[in-house]
């Protein structure tokens, strides 16, 4: 089985006006964990209003969910002790007039002074999930079979439809923030791991990043662990809704190794049509139709049920089906946390917005 680990972004916020406010060092400083497994766990983000968890390597579901859940009431907890609260959304529903200030480490600082207006406007939260690869070759390998369905993460997982206070009609905004930067959006197709190096290296050369920190492609071989790491999803409104992504990638990836060793061809996926299905994605979510890894338009539940069957065979492999079926169908009859924000705005406006997303 797959060893597997998550990574969440929350922000910071001031539970009266629901703006973002600088505390993150308060709130790490004030975070009491028990066990704390390693140092990792606990992560400064780019800005001040932003804070990081990452589990450690899990070996099933259960032992992941366990984790996440413990370091959300963690952090949950420091930061009422500091004043503030943790947001689990994809974008800051609202911010103030001042910009607030990027965290002092020399790389997030030089990233200011390279690209001022994209940082100070970086109020963007996602959850990652990596998953064990035996190489990098077949990493590679994963990634040009996993890129096809990426949009179907992006629709399922939005949690973003708020900026400076106002509906912006897409279900994952974070995703068309994120889509600003040079090195963005779904991966290219690869022609092996030197094709993958040489190619990363290119974009050093021109300047177009400066270190691989900068590869902000929804999936990509991680440079510190062994690892995929998808990264296209919005952070979740619940721990156990990222725990079902969490199945659901792993699945996809233990799909892919399994077709490669079986010599299938990968679907091919024409990289301008991967842009306009993740676009659709983020702008509609489940609601209607989505492009599936075809390049065909079906119905939003059809292409996610498809989903399901893709990877049915690693999830039952993996002891998973049961509960990522179950929780996928959940979302499918309650809608996205997109779609949970807007009926809350449509409640009592920010106010019950800020109370659905500072739940722990």
């Amino acid at each position: 089985m797959l060893t597997l680990g998550i990574e969440e972004e929350y922000l910071l916020l001031d539970p009266s006006t629901a703006l973002p406010v600088p505390l993150a060092d308060e709130v790490r400083a004030a975070v009491d964990l028990d066990p704390v497994v390693n140092e990792r766990e606990i992560q400064a983000e780019l800005l001040l209003a932003q804070v990081e968890v990452a589990t450690p390597v899990c070996s099933d579901l259960a032992e992941a969910g366990r984790h996440l859940l413990r370091l959300r009431h963690a952090v949950s907890s420091a930061a009422k002790r500091s004043g503030c609260r943790i947001a689990a959304c994809g974008t800051a529903p609202c911010s103030g007039p001042e910009p607030i200030p990027v965290t002092g480490n020399p790389r997030y600082l030089a990233m200011r002074t390279r690209a001022a207006q994209l940082v100070d406007e970086q109020f963007v939260h996602g959850m990652h999930v990596h998953v064990a690869i035996p190489d990098r070759e077949t990493g590679v390998a994963v990634l040009n079979r996993v890129r096809p369905w990426l949009p179907v993460l992006v629709a399922m997982a939005g949690n973003s439809p708020l900026w400076n206070g106002q509906d912006t009609g897409f279900s994952s905004w974070r995703t068309v923030v994120y889509s600003r930067w040079p090195v963005s959006g779904p991966p290219p197709y690869f022609h092996g791991l030197a094709d993958y190096e040489e190619r990363i290296d290119a974009l050093q050369t021109a300047g177009a990043i400066s270190d691989r920190g900068q590869l902000y492609w929804q999936a990509r071989l991680s440079e510190r662990y062994p690892t995929i790491e998808v990264r296209c999803l919005d952070v979740q409104l619940r721990a156990d809704e990222s725990v079902m992504f969490a199945g659901i990638v792993r699945g996809l990836v233990a799909t892919a190794i399994r077709d490669e060793k079986a010599g299938r061809p990968p679907v091919p996926c024409l990289p301008e049509l991967l842009a306009a299905a993740n676009w659709h994605a983020a702008r509609h979510g489940l609601d209607g139709v989505l492009v599936d890894p075809a390049g065909r338009r079906r119905g939003a539940d059809e292409v996610v049920r498809s989903l399901l069957v893709h990877i049915g065979q690693s999830l039952e492999e993996a002891g998973d089906t049961r509960q990522v079926t179950s929780l996928v169908h959940r979302l499918l009859r309650r809608g996205t946390p997109a779609d949970r924000q807007r009926r809350a705005l449509a409640t009592d406006g920010l106010k019950a917005v800020t109370e659905l997303i500072t739940e722990p």
